[in-house]
């Protein structure tokens, strides 16, 4: 069976300034998502289930969407604040997305194979999908055993500012330790830095493996999540602006003996929006890529 490529699409994008999963930055109107999908495919995924929001579902459904149709099958599940287990409901006034943690759980009844799970506006590379796919096909029937990948943390960084990056522990096995959030990183004067509350910049590893929120599950993450969910909620739920990340759960997971998590590194490039400002280098990135011949246009 192929796995499943699991896109996270339902953020507000607050920082760049509007829906940049929908913005086109390919020379014939390519979103980020675009190429994630064609990438996935010629990895050999089988499916692509987005989680987005009911508010811009008719647009999403226009603009993405058809464009896959004949290619590839395409389902969408709903990430909405009121989406939590019985007995639990938003405090009042609470706008904010409950997190990665909470949009993965949307595709509960949409997957029943391994799958990778991935940001809507992030541009990921081809190999990286070679990497997640190989991992994939290899925990088919198995359970306990996860993957991501691993990227460089210098392949990682923004020239408009500080981006935050998941520093990643890894053992001398291969296998994931731990991850711990790392904000304000970026490059300075040839040296990487991440620049701490008071303001002071710290030294960052050159060769950190970092995670870009690339993963890889079998379907019985989906109860190691629900259950870590309830115990977030309990804790954290009262809270305006409190989210549940993809990283809690795995740290506690790997921690508490439960599974194991192998870390596959990647040669590929990342690039994104971030910020607005971030806009023009990536139209840049695909016409050059383009131009080289990595992709075709239009990408479908």
């Amino acid at each position: 069976m192929k796995p499943t490529l699991f896109i996270l699409a339902a953020g507000m994008g607050s920082r760049y300034g509007g829906l940049k999963q929908l913005d086109g930055l390919g020379p014939s109107g390519e979103t980020i998502m675009d190429y994630s999908v064609y990438d996935a495919l010629r990895a050999g995924f089988g499916k692509i289930v987005f989680v987005i929001r009911h508010d811009f579902e008719q647009e999403f459904r226009e603009k993405i969407i058809s464009r896959y149709e004949g290619h590839v099958p395409v389902e969408v599940v709903f990430q909405e604040l009121d989406r939590l287990p019985e007995g639990f409901r938003p405090c009042e006034g609470r706008t904010k997305p409950w997190g990665t943690g909470h949009a993965v759980l949307m595709g509960k009844d949409a997957i029943r194979e391994p799958f990778g799970v991935i940001n809507a506006d992030d541009y990921y590379g081809t190999d990286s999908f070679k990497v997640l796919a190989d991992s994939l096909r290899a925990l088919e029937g198995k359970s306990g055993e996860y993957c991501m990948v691993g990227f460089n943390i210098g392949n990682t960084l923004s020239e408009n500012g500080g981006v935050s990056r998941g520093l990643c522990f890894v053992n001398e096995q291969g296998y994931l330790t731990g991850v711990r959030e790392c904000h304000g990183i970026e490059r300075k004067e040839g040296r990487i830095v991440q620049t701490a509350e008071d303001g002071s910049e710290i030294p960052f590893p050159e060769d950190a493996s970092v995670s870009m929120n690339m993963w890889g599950f079998t379907p019985d993450y989906f109860g190691y999540s629900e259950k870590a969910f309830v115990d977030f909620l309990s804790a954290h739920g009262d809270e305006m602006k409190s989210e549940f990340y993809i990283p809690t759960v795995v740290n506690d997971l790997i921690n508490s003996g439960t599974v194991t998590l192998k870390v596959d590194p990647t040669h590929s490039r990342w690039f994104g929006v971030t910020f607005a400002a971030d806009r023009d280098a990536t139209v840049a990135q695909f016409k050059t890529l383009v131009e080289e011949g990595v992709y075709p246009t239009p990408l479908f």
